[in-house]
């Protein structure tokens, strides 16, 4: 049987059922703030993650762009 979601009222208090559910009912600002909150997260973790592969190819002696090498021909340069 497939897991889930949701929250069950046998584990949680009814105002975090009544949270739970403002969070996922489109109709409600609480689902707006979530949906805005995700999209700034994922925002700032992908500029942490581009900082952190810059940090690397610095480290590693990589700071040349290396694209070009996709869609060239490696035998034209021989």
């Amino acid at each position: 049987m497939a897991a889930k979601k949701g929250v069950s009222s046998k584990t949680h208090t009814q105002k975090q059922l009544d949270d739970y559910a403002n969070q996922h009912n489109p109709n409600n600002k609480a689902y707006h703030a979530r949906i805005a909150n995700e999209s700034v997260n994922k925002k700032a973790s992908r500029k942490q993650q581009l900082k952190r592969e810059v940090k690397l190819f610095d480290e590693l002696g990589l700071n040349a762009d290396l694209e070009w090498m996709c869609y060239s021909n490696p035998y034209d340069y021989d």
